[in-house]
């Protein structure tokens, strides 16, 4: 079985880890940070920014491929992955902005949204009522 709808949105979350990892770098070497956030107020939002992606995007990676493994995926669930990278991107610019703001807010509400949600799929497959 390959799951197409999870191994792409792998290598999307692949491409948007290391645009992160480029950000942070690229800051760190213009304001010669080398160890941690160097109290640099952007480089801690960018650092947070990073960071929160590699705390949701593992766990919405494996509820994608295990209700794709269960082949009651589809369409709906690549369309829902793609909303959640560009809500995760959103929520990366909304991060480093020094106040709140709708990139910020949209980008981490649509994200757990997605999460939520493919949790409820999840059970209910699990239910026998999907």
């Amino acid at each position: 079985m390959i799951l197409q709808t999870t191994l792409t949105l792998a290598a999307a979350a692949v491409a948007i880890n290391f645009w992160l990892f480029m950000r942070c770098g690229q800051l760190r070497y213009s304001r010669k940070i080398l160890h941690g956030d160097g109290g640099d107020p952007l480089m801690q939002r960018r650092v947070r920014a990073h960071a929160n992606f590699i705390e949701h995007a593992p766990i919405f990676l494996i509820l994608a491929g295990l209700i794709e493994m269960t082949q009651k995926g589809g369409r709906w669930l690549a369309i829902v992955g793609a909303v959640f990278m560009l809500a995760r991107v959103a929520h990366v610019f909304g991060m480093d902005l020094d106040r709140s703001n709708p990139l910020r807010a949209g980008g981490i509400f649509v994200s757990l949204a997605a999460e939520i949600g493919l949790a409820v799929v999840a059970v209910l497959i699990a239910l026998g009522h999907v």
